[in-house]
């Protein structure tokens, strides 16, 4: 018999660490569309929106160790704060290295697989504060791994593009390193809706 205590403090602190999902990935956008000289201070913010997905996934971490009881197996609860930290991770990383890297122009579809992740961080976001009904987070899942299909074959179109006989070698090498921080992205979401989905199943 599972006992699940009336607090929702690991709720709260999924639910703040998913928000910042969408800050994340809607600057992502705005460094996709921005001219190179401005990306800099996109990708700072970025940085700082990351350093905070950081510190929340700590207090989770600390709130894991210090509760007697948890709502869900700590393993799961610490999975769920790690794969929301991955999709920071990997949108920081992006950033990071588009202005590193000196990036001009992105492919074409770029601003396509950012709506993707655009939408799999509201619905992650909108999703968490659910996870005390989780078996109702069905359409969840399904949609992000619909989303993560989708941002496959916008990233095979984008590879398509890069590689297109005349360009620079070096520049198609830095830029789909930097794009493919964006499926990894991607990825990650699917990695977090698949957590979801097994909670979903050992509480059924």
């Amino acid at each position: 018999m599972r006992f699940t205590p009336r607090g929702t403090r690991f709720f709260d602190l999924l639910a703040d660490a998913a928000k910042n999902l969408v800050t994340a990935t809607a600057l992502l956008g705005d460094l996709v569309a921005a001219d190179p000289a401005g990306r800099e201070a996109i990708a700072k913010r970025l940085h700082e929106v990351e350093h905070q997905g950081d510190e929340l996934t700590h207090t989770i971490m600390v709130e894991l160790n210090s509760s007697f009881v948890t709502p869900f197996d700590r393993e799961d609860i610490q999975a769920l704060a790690a794969k929301i930290d991955d999709v920071l991770d990997f949108t920081d990383t992006a950033a990071d290295l588009a202005v590193l890297y000196r990036i001009g122009a992105f492919p074409p579809g770029t601003d396509v697989l950012v709506r993707v992740l655009c939408r799999a961080a509201e619905l992650t976001a909108s999703s968490m504060p659910g996870l005390a009904k989780v078996g109702e987070l069905e359409p969840f899942w399904i949609e992000i791994n619909e989303l993560e299909n989708e941002a496959d074959r916008v990233y095979r179109r984008i590879l398509a593009h890069l590689f297109e006989p005349g360009g620079d070698a070096l520049e198609v090498l830095k830029t789909k390193e930097v794009v493919e921080q964006f499926e990894l992205a991607a990825d990650a979401f699917e990695h977090l809706a698949d957590v979801v989905q097994t909670i979903a199943v050992k509480e059924s």
